[in-house]
C-alpha cells in the first residue's frame, strides 16, 4: 500500500479495503482505509503526510471468488490473447499471457540479478505532451484525466539509447529499460549510480 503498486492496468487501490499500522512513535495501532491511503499514481499517504511514522503490519483485500471483473484493457494482454484467438478469458487465460509477457520482457532472477521493474512513468499536462506526441507518434501514452496523460517510462529510456547499455557490470536490460541489472559483480553502489 505504501506505493499503491500496480501493473497490467490494476493497482492496489482497487481490492485494497484497509491495513493495520503501528504508529512507530507511540506505538499504537492504526487502521487505515482505502480512502485514509489517499492512493494515487504509485502513491499513497505512506509516501507523504504519514512517511516514516507508521510500521504496515497487515492488509486486508477484497477478491471474488466468481462474477470476477477482468480488465485486460493493457495492449500487450490483449495482443497476447488475440494471438491466441481467445474472445472471451478467463482469469487463467489472464494469468498466462501476464506470465508470457513478463517471460518475454523481463530476466529470470536466479539467472541475471536485477531490481525488476524500477521507473515510475512521468504523468505530464496534455498541453506539455501533444508537441512531443507530434514529433514521436509511435509513443505510447495513457490518459489519466482531462488534462494528464502518462508516458511510459521504458520509451524514454529507450529513446535516450540506454536500453541494454552497461556500465561495467551495471547496466539496463536489454530486453526491458525499466530493469536494472547486474551482469556479474557490480556492486550495490555502482548499481545505484
Amino acid at each position: 500500500p505504501v506505493q499503491n503498486i500496480g501493473a497490467y492496468g490494476t493497482e492496489i487501490k482497487d481490492t485494497f479495503i484497509s491495513c493495520e499500522a503501528v504508529n512507530i512513535v507511540t506505538q499504537e495501532m492504526k487502521t487505515f482505509t482505502n480512502a485514509d491511503c489517499h492512493f494515487g499514481y504509485r502513491e499513497s499517504v505512506f509516501k507523504h503526510e504519514a512517511k516514516d511514522q507508521y510500521v504496515i503490519t497487515s492488509v486486508i483485500f477484497k477478491l471474488t471468488k466468481r462474477n470476477h471483473k477482468i480488465n485486460i484493457s493493457y495492449g500487450d494482454i490483449q495482443s497476447d490473447l488475440a494471438q491466441k484467438n481467445i474472445e472471451n478469458p478467463s482469469l487463467v487465460d489472464v494469468s498466462n499471457a501476464v506470465i508470457a509477457i513478463r517471460q518475454s520482457k523481463l530476466p529470470d532472477p536466479a539467472a541475471l540479478g536485477n531490481s525488476g521493474s524500477f521507473f515510475k512513468n512521468p504523468i505530464v499536462l496534455k498541453s506539455q505532451f501533444e508537441p512531443i506526441h507530434k514529433k514521436f507518434p509511435e509513443m505510447k501514452f495513457y490518459e489519466i484525466s482531462e488534462t494528464e496523460v502518462k508516458v511510459p517510462a521504458g520509451w524514454l529510456i529507450e529513446q535516450a539509447g540506454f536500453k541494454g547499455k552497461r556500465f561495467g557490470d551495471a547496466g539496463i536490460h536489454k530486453n526491458q529499460a525499466l530493469v536494472l541489472v547486474n551482469y556479474g559483480n557490480a556492486t550495490g553502489q555502482e548499481i545505484l549510480n
